[in-house]
């Protein structure tokens, strides 16, 4: 089953509340957020309060991508937050299993991510402890930044490696309806889209679409 989780970077946030809640009413699956701390990528987001404040507005789970350096130190505090699920990025903690391990702990699902110049081999060692793989199609730091195509055979290598256990493969970077089937003939299910949602005429029309695209 394909999974929507439209990311609320693309969102008017003086109007965050409402944009919430016009992604919840067209379909979306999951909430993704994007924690950027300027020291891991060259910009900066929203973080703990700005959680706290929007998970009154949705039930749907938050799907909280941690792009910032040792994410390990705040694990506790976004679940307090809202989290659901919590992604690292193998490139941003020495001790990955570990921080894995934290999440899990607490009761969350456990998310990796892997920026596009990062070989796959690394989650080898940590399948046990993942719930879900993010491969960026984009270099992580902004919205709004195009598909990078060589990420598709990355896809198809995660999916290898996972095998038949039960771990999600995310997409996040430049995905709209007009290349969603790319990702998700690669073994993607669960969908990350930002502007392509937010900045259409209907949010509903192009989750829909984005849902269709399913290889028969």
């Amino acid at each position: 089953m394909i999974k929507i989780s439209p990311s609320i970077l693309a969102s008017d946030f003086a109007n965050l509340e409402k944009e919430i809640k016009k992604i919840d009413e067209a379909g979306a699956d999951l909430i993704h957020i994007d924690v950027m701390d300027g020291c891991f990528v060259p910009n900066i987001s929203f973080g703990l309060p700005v959680i706290s404040a929007i998970r009154k507005c949705t039930d749907k789970p938050f799907d909280v991508h941690l792009m910032i350096d040792a994410p390990e130190r705040y694990i506790e505090e976004f679940k307090k937050a809202g989290a659901d699920i919590i992604t690292v990025h193998a490139e941003a903690t020495r001790h990955l299993h570990r921080t894995l391990q934290s999440i899990k702990a607490l009761g969350l699902k456990a998310g990796v991510a892997l920026n596009p110049g990062t070989d796959e081999s690394v989650i080898k060692y940590v399948l046990d402890q993942t719930d879900m793989v993010l491969v960026m199609t984009v270099n992580p730091g902004f919205g709004g930044q195009k598909f990078i195509p060589e990420t598709v055979d990355k896809i198809r290598r995660v999916k290898e490696l996972i095998g038949d256990r039960n771990i999600d493969i995310q997409v996040d970077g430049g995905i709209s309806a007009a290349n969603v089937s790319v990702v998700i003939d690669a073994g993607a299910n669960v969908i990350v889209a930002g502007s392509a949602i937010f900045n259409a005429p209907s949010a509903k029309e192009e989750i829909d679409k984005m849902k269709s695209c399913v290889t028969k």
